[in-house]
């Protein structure tokens, strides 16, 4: 897939940019016991993503007001590669980030970025302290009940990893009986472990990579984790390795969307026009795929 180049920003902004565009230079937010940060910069694959469509139809009380404060405040949990991470200037990248910055430039505003726990983006949501939430959130009905989901941007199956040396050992569910399967604390693959291996122990923690190193110690016998990011861990980490396991697809095929506000039917149309724009003319893939390059150079 081709680079994405990046192009010079306003000098006002003095922020760096880094693959995948929409990268932002951090700053401490002690309101939210988080980091924020705030970018107006795109790749030039993302700046022609944007500058593609016109978006000037749509209205609405939430368009306005975040227009009015100039600037879309996304929460999400930034240790989630290639989806969100930092870079080595720790500048927010990955693909979701690069969806928010293509969000953003729809509404002419500047993208500011909230770094937080995963299971504080939705009350963060909730609450109005961030517009829109985007962290490869699975489409949930539990989810459902108390935020909207937008149009899914990408469908992902789950994979069981486990230490490297143990592929053939846990092949089965009646293999995992008893035994200690990690998951991020607050996910769909959390309940995914509850419903789909109901006779193992559920192991939880904050971060994929600690999950990912509780394996390769032999701590824990697997972690069940998205497709795209089990990738990532397992190029990241020589202890781990794909088990000859898989889910049913009934059980683990998921899409991801992003998440707004209930009532708040304006921000979220418009969401999914740019979600369809940028899915359809395959810069969405192509942001997947520098963010997926960015993070293996990285080893995260």
């Amino acid at each position: 897939m081709k680079k994405f180049l990046a192009i010079a920003m306003a000098a006002v902004l003095s922020l760096s940019l880094a693959a995948c565009g929409g990268a932002a230079s951090s700053t401490a937010s002690s309101a939210a016991s988080s980091e924020a940060a705030s970018t107006g910069a795109s790749s030039e694959a993302a700046s022609a993503s944007t500058t593609a469509y016109d978006y000037s139809s749509y209205t609405g009380e939430t368009i306005e007001a975040i227009k009015a404060k100039g600037k879309l405040v996304l929460g999400t949990e930034a240790q989630y590669a290639p989806f969100e991470f930092k870079d080595m200037d720790a500048n927010f990248v990955g693909c979701d980030i690069w969806l928010a910055q293509q969000v953003a430039d729809a509404l002419g505003v500047e993208l500011e970025v909230m770094d937080m726990a995963f299971d504080g983006i939705i009350p963060a949501v909730k609450s109005n302290q961030v517009d829109i939430g985007i962290a490869a959130f699975t489409v949930d009905e539990e989810r459902a009940k108390e935020i909207d989901f937008t149009d899914m941007y990408q469908k992902d199956e789950q994979m069981l990893i486990v230490k490297k040396g143990n592929e053939e050992v846990y092949t089965t569910k009646e293999s995992l009986a008893g035994q200690q399967v990690g998951a991020q604390r607050g996910t769909t693959q959390s309940k995914l472990i509850q419903s789909a291996l109901p006779d193992s122990k559920l192991f939880e923690l904050d971060k994929w990579p600690t999950l990912a190193m509780e394996v390769a110690n032999g701590n824990i016998a697997a972690i069940v984790v998205d497709g795209a990011v089990g990738q990532n861990l397992i190029a990241t980490n020589d202890g781990i390795a794909q088990a000859n396991f898989t889910f049913s697809e009934e059980e683990a095929s998921f899409g991801k969307a992003a998440v707004v506000a209930k009532g708040k039917d304006d921000l979220k149309e418009l969401v999914n026009a740019v979600i369809a724009n940028v899915t359809s003319d395959g810069s969405f893939d192509a942001a997947y795929d520098e963010a997926v390059a960015l993070s293996e150079s990285m080893g995260v």
